[in-house]
């Protein structure tokens, strides 16, 4: 027997009430988990590919560019690239070769404020070229020419030229980055949410519903 429109209204009203609140539901999950840390980047080609080998295990021949960034990310799926030059004979124009030691071109980007810890702001990005012994690591390389560099106790990186002051991989929040064809949510700048829309929707269901029930006890 199919079923009457009156039985079948407050079944469609229940419907797009759910549906309206998963929507509110899922736009509560802005933020994802991440890790706040100096990713290690060498230069393949016209390329980064992230390092296999952490810096001070890994060791450039003459010639390499060899990059590291910091900023927020999940994994090495998700970690942002070095910015700038990445040409080895820009980076190194004024450093000659010398025998018996290699030159080694390092890309450091500082990241970006919104990565940046409470409190800090980042260096501008910057390019080195380090003339080191032919043997030396990344490492090595690196801290011939951006002192002061920071270690925790297992060996991480955490502080390229003193930056940043405090802090080591440590577990943040990392906000969503919308695609290029997905608008940002505005909710952080004080604009409407999608959260927003999707409560304002539920009041709409909620009135419909309560309209419906006075015309049917009208009736």
């Amino acid at each position: 027997m199919p079923l009457r429109r009156t039985a079948l209204l407050p079944a469609v009203l229940l419907s797009a009430l759910l549906a309206s609140l998963v929507l509110a539901t899922s736009a509560g999950q802005a933020h994802a988990v991440g890790y706040r840390y100096w990713s290690f980047w060498e230069r393949d080609g016209n390329h980064w590919a992230y390092a296999t080998q952490g810096p001070s295990i890994a060791v450039p021949a003459d010639g390499d560019v060899q990059g590291l960034r910091f900023s927020v990310s999940a994994d090495s799926s998700d970690a942002a690239q070095p910015r700038g030059t990445t040409a080895f004979p820009t980076i190194c124009a004024r450093t000659p070769p010398q025998a018996g030691r290699k030159r080694v071109a390092l890309v450091i980007d500082f990241g970006t404020t919104a990565d940046a810890p409470s409190g800090e702001a980042p260096p501008k990005p910057r390019t080195a070229c380090a003339r080191v012994p032919s043997t030396a690591t990344t490492a090595e390389a690196l801290a011939s020419v951006a002192k002061p560099l920071r270690y925790n106790t297992n060996a991480l990186l955490c502080a390229i030229g003193g930056y940043p002051e405090t802090g080591c991989g440590e577990q943040v929040a990392k906000e969503n980055k919308p695609t290029a064809t997905e608008p940002a949510d505005e909710g952080e700048d004080g604009g409407p949410s999608v959260g927003l829309f999707a409560g304002v929707g539920v009041v709409a269901v909620l009135g419909a519903a309560a309209v419906w029930q006075a015309r049917r006890r009208r009736a």
